[in-house]
């Protein structure tokens, strides 16, 4: 664990605005891998500060899965179930196998990416715990930051706060 200093405590604060405006430029139910990936360092990089490691500990990481990813995954499956089981299920056995796997790529399809992936709402949401944990410890004193630099942290995470609830809110109303 590293000691999280004056100087990174208000670079959190500006990031966590940054990524607040960064998230709102993309499809609030789709998957971002690039977004997921970085989240994921972030919250890598956040978990090592001792003061944060209450706020931040319980999130968990982003889930970047795309629905073709797992339509790719059963389609490897089904060929590789092909091969494996040709001459085990016969002819009927092989329509069967392969009807059910093509069902289960359209079923695949259907399902929201929320269930099995983490979507840039979810990130949002993320960020925003992050958010809440930083002006936890910003009120806490703790840091020790002059009255100006208060301010100025208190301003980007109210920003971020803002940003992220109004594309949380949109992203319900559709």
């Amino acid at each position: 664990m590293t000691e999280l200093t004056r100087k990174e405590f208000y670079e959190l604060a500006d990031q966590c605005r940054e990524r607040a405006l960064e998230l709102a430029q993309f499809d609030q139910s789709r998957v971002n891998r690039q977004q997921c990936r970085r989240f994921n360092l972030w919250l890598a990089r956040l978990k090592t500060y001792d003061q944060l490691a209450p706020g931040v500990w319980d999130i968990s990481a982003a889930r970047p899965i795309t629905r073709w990813d797992l339509m790719g995954a059963a389609c490897v499956l089904w060929l590789v179930s092909l091969v494996l089981l040709r001459d085990q299920l016969g002819m009927a056995g092989n329509r069967i196998l392969s009807f059910s796997v093509w069902g289960l790529v359209v079923l695949l399809y259907f399902l929201p990416e929320s269930l099995y992936a983490t979507t840039v709402e979810l990130l949002e949401a993320k960020v925003l715990r992050v958010v809440e944990a930083l002006e936890a410890l910003l009120i806490s004193q703790e840091m020790e930051v002059t009255e100006a630099v208060f301010f100025k942290i208190k301003e980007n995470l109210n920003t971020a706060r803002r940003e992220l609830r109004q594309q949380i809110h949109l992203a319900h109303n559709h």
